[in-house]
C-alpha cells in the first residue's frame, strides 16, 4: 500500500491537502555565489537562490540555510546536463517558488570553500554557521528570520546552528540526523561500523580531493558531466577553487579519525578536550533557545540509530515547540522500505509537511499545525499512519519467554539453557539499513533475509491468533555467559508468516563490554536502556559467569499478521558491517532461560497475545 495513504485519519489537515492550498507563486532565478570570510580569514563559498520577481512590497524573505560537505553545487562541463545540487536541489526547487530564500554553503575544507577539516562535524563549523547567520540577516533580501534543514550531515548542522543561540534562527528541521554521533551513527551499541567508516572515507576523498575516478562509484555523484565544485562568481577561471582544493588535501581521514573514539566522550590523545561529544548535537543542546521550533524526521530503516536520534531530540527538547515524524523510510527518506509498498520511492509529501512546519514558525502563517498531534509514525504492513501525543505511543508490553525447543512462550518455563558457538563469517548481506548511510544507492531492503537466521540461535512464538501491532522499542532481556571476556550481541526480530516466509522487522546490537546501564542524562533522554559507553563503565566479562544483559531493539512500528510467528534470533557477528569481538576468538555463548534466569523478549504491543 502507499505510504501516502490513510493521511486523513492521522492528520486534521493531511500533508497533501495543505500542499494543494500552498502552491508555488514565485519563479526561481539563477543563483548568485560569493565568498564570505570567517573570523580567521577562511573563505566559505555561498550560493543564494531568491524567489523572483522581487517586488518592493514583497522583497524580503525568510532564509533557509543548508551547510553541506557534499558540494553546494557541481560545475558542469560545457554542454553537460544533470542536477548540479544532488544533495539540496529538491529543497531549492520546492522552497524558493514558495517564498523562501535558499542559502547553500560549502562547509570549510569542502567544495569551493577554503580551509581544512580537522574533524567530522567539526566545532569550527558551528562557529562558522553563526557568522553565516550574521551575513544572511545583513542581506537586503532577508526579513531577519532563518530556518535550517537538510539530510544527515546537513541536519546535524541545523542543530549546531540553533545551538549558537543566534536570535534570527526560529526553526530547524533535521532529517535523518544524529543526536549522538557515537551511538546513533558510528558505534551503535559500542560496536564500530567498519564498512561505514571505510566507504564514507572513500566518498570524502573523492569529493574533497576532486577525485572523479572515485566519485564514479557513488550514484549520487557519478554524473560524467561533473567537473568538480562550482567556482563562485568572482572566480570565473577556477583559480581560487583550485587553491581551495589544494588545502583540502590536508583534511582528516575518516578511517583514522573514527578509530580514535573507542569510548564515548573520551578525549583524543592529542586534544583531551575533544571527544565524540564535540561532534554530537546533544552536547550543545542546552544552548538551543526554548522558542526555536524543531521538527525531527527519520525512518524505520534509517541507519544504525538515526531514528533514536530523532526520538531523543524530541524527548530532550521538551520545552521547545516540537514535532516528530517517523516514516517507512531509509536514510534521507529516499526509499519506501515496506515489503508491501506500491512504489520504490515514497509518495508521502514530506516536503509539504516540512513546508507547513516552516510556514508556521518562520513565516508566521496560520497553518493549523499547532492543533495536530505532535507525533506521527507509520505502521509497516498495516500500511497506515498513526498519530500520538507522546513517545512511546504504546503503554502496554507483551513478554515472550525463551523456553525449551527454541520457543518463545507466553509463561515462564522451567529452567533450561541453550549453547551457541559464534561464527565470525556470519553476515547480513548488502540489502540492509547500513548501506544507504555510506552513500550506497540501496533500492531493496532485506529481500534476501530468508534463511539467514538458520545460522543463528533462534526462538519462535506460537502462531498469533490475531493481527498484532508493535510500536516502539522492544528489549531483549537475556541471561547469559560466554567463554571469552567480551562479545558482540546482534539481536534480530523477524516475522515468520504462515507459509514460512521470514521478514526482517528490526534489530539491536550491543558490545558486552558496555553492558552497564545508566540513567539517561538530560542531554540525551531515552525511553530505552541507556549506556554511557564510557571507559569508566566498561568492564570485561568473567568467562563462565552468568550475567543479565538487556539489549534495546531499534524502534519500529510493524503489524504482525494473524497466523504468523514472532522470531527472536541471536548472533555474535555481522561480518558485512562490523569487526570481530573479540578478535580471532569466537565465543561459546550460553543462554539461560526459565525460573531463576528469566530471559525474555519485551515488545510494546497494541494488541495482547494469548
Amino acid at each position: 500500500m502507499s505510504s501516502g495513504a490513510n493521511l486523513d485519519r492521522a492528520w486534521r489537515v493531511p500533508p497533501a491537502t495543505y500542499l494543494a492550498q500552498r502552491p508555488a507563486t514565485f519563479q526561481q532565478g539563477a543563483p548568485s555565489s560569493q565568498y564570505v570570510a570567517m573570523r580567521d580569514g577562511c573563505r566559505l563559498a555561498v550560493d543564494v537562490y531568491l524567489p523572483q520577481p522581487t517586488r518592493a512590497a514583497a522583497g524580503t524573505f525568510p532564509g533557509l540555510v543548508f551547510f553541506t560537505p557534499y558540494y553546494r553545487r557541481f560545475k558542469l562541463r560545457p554542454g553537460g546536463t544533470g542536477e548540479v545540487n544532488p544533495n539540496t536541489g529538491k529543497f531549492r526547487d520546492f522552497f524558493v517558488p514558495r517564498g523562501y530564500a535558499v542559502v547553500v554553503v560549502d562547509v570549510r575544507g569542502t567544495g569551493a570553500s577554503f580551509g581544512t577539516r580537522d574533524a567530522f562535524r567539526s566545532p569550527r563549523e558551528r562557529d562558522d554557521s553563526r557568522e553565516i547567520a550574521d551575513w544572511i540577516v545583513a542581506q537586503a533580501w532577508s526579513n531577519g528570520s532563518i530556518g535550517a534543514t537538510g539530510i544527515s550531515y546537513l541536519g546535524a548542522a541545523a542543530d549546531f546552528l540553533a545551538s549558537t543561540g543566534h536570535g534570527a534562527v526560529k526553526a530547524i528541521a533535521p532529517i535523518s540526523s544524529v543526536w549522538d554521533t557515537y551511538s546513533d551513527n558510528y558505534f551503535p551499541g559500542g560496536i564500530q561500523l567498519k564498512s561505514l567508516t571505510r566507504v564514507y572515507d572513500e566518498l570524502m576523498i573523492g569529493l574533497d580531493h576532486d577525485r572523479r575516478d572515485i566519485l564514479k562509484r557513488f550514484s549520487y555523484f557519478n554524473n560524467p558531466d561533473f567537473e568538480g565544485p562550482q567556482p563562485v562568481d568572482e572566480d570565473p577561471d577556477g583559480i581560487l577553487v583550485t587553491e581551495a582544493i589544494r588545502q583540502h588535501l590536508n583534511n582528516f581521514r575518516q578511517t583514522d579519525f573514527m578509530a580514535e573514539f573507542r569510548f564515548r566522550e573520551e578525549g583524543l590523545p592529542y586534544d583531551p578536550e575533544f571527544s565524540s561529544a564535540s561532534i554530537s548535537p546533544y552536547s550543545v543542546a542546552h544552548d538551543i533557545r526554548p522558542d526555536v521550533a524543531i521538527l525531527s524526521v527519520s525512518g524505520w530503516l534509517d541507519g544504525a540509530g538515526y531514528m533514536n536520534g530523532a526520538i531523543s531530540r524530541y524527548l530532550t527538547k521538551s520545552d521547545n515547540p516540537r514535532h516528530l515524524l517517523l516514516g517507512p523510510w531509509d536514510h534521507g527518506a529516499r526509499i519506501d522500505i515496506s515489503p508491501w509498498r506500491r512504489a520504490v520511492e515514497p509518495d508521502f509529501p514530506l516536503l509539504g509537511e516540512i513546508l507547513r512546519f516552516f510556514d508556521t514558525y518562520l513565516m508566521g502563517l496560520e497553518t493549523g499545525l499547532r492543533d495536530e498531534a505532535p507525533i506521527h509514525y507509520f505502521s509497516v504492513h498495516a500500511e497506515a499512519w498513526r498519530a500520538a501525543e507522546s513517545w512511546p505511543p504504546v503503554g502496554t508490553h507483551q513478554r515472550l519467554f525463551l523456553a525449551a525447543e527454541r520457543q518463545l512462550a507466553d509463561v515462564t518455563p522451567q529452567a533450561g539453557e541453550d549453547h551457541y558457538q559464534a561464527d565470525f563469517t556470519l553476515g547480513t548481506g548488502v540489502q540492509t539499513r547500513y548501506e544507504r548511510i555510506a552513500g550506497v544507492d540501496s533500492r531493496d531492503y532485506y529481500a534476501d533475509w530468508q534463511g539467514r537466521s538458520a545460522r543463528m540461535l533462534s526462538y519462535a512464538s506460537e502462531p498469533l491468533d490475531t493481527a498484532t501491532e508493535l510500536a516502539g522499542h522492544g528489549v531483549a532481556d537475556l541471561w547469559l555467559s560466554a567463554s571469552e571476556p567480551d562479545l558482540a550481541l546482534f539481536i534480530y526480530l523477524t516475522e515468520v508468516e504462515a507459509d514460512g516466509t521470514e521478514r526482517y522487522v528490526t534489530e539491536g546490537l550491543l558490545r558486552a563490554l558496555h553492558r552497564k546501564e545508566r540513567i539517561a542524562p538530560d542531554s540525551y533522554r531515552t525511553t530505552w536502556p541507556f549506556r554511557s559507553f564510557a571507559r569508566a563503565d566498561a568492564a570485561p566479562l568473567r568467562p563462565g559467569q552468568v550475567e543479565r544483559i538487556r539489549i534495546p531493539l531499534l524502534p519500529v512500528a510493524w503489524r504482525f499478521s494473524a497466523g504468523s510467528r514472532i522470531r527472536l534470533s541471536i548472533a555474535c557477528a555481522d561480518d558485512d558491517h562490523c569487526g570481530q569481538v573479540p578478535h580471532g576468538r569466537p565465543p561459546l555463548v550460553r543462554i539461560l532461560w526459565g525460573e531463576g534466569h528469566v530471559s525474555q523478549l519485551e515488545l510494546p504491543m497494541l494488541v495482547n497475545l494469548r
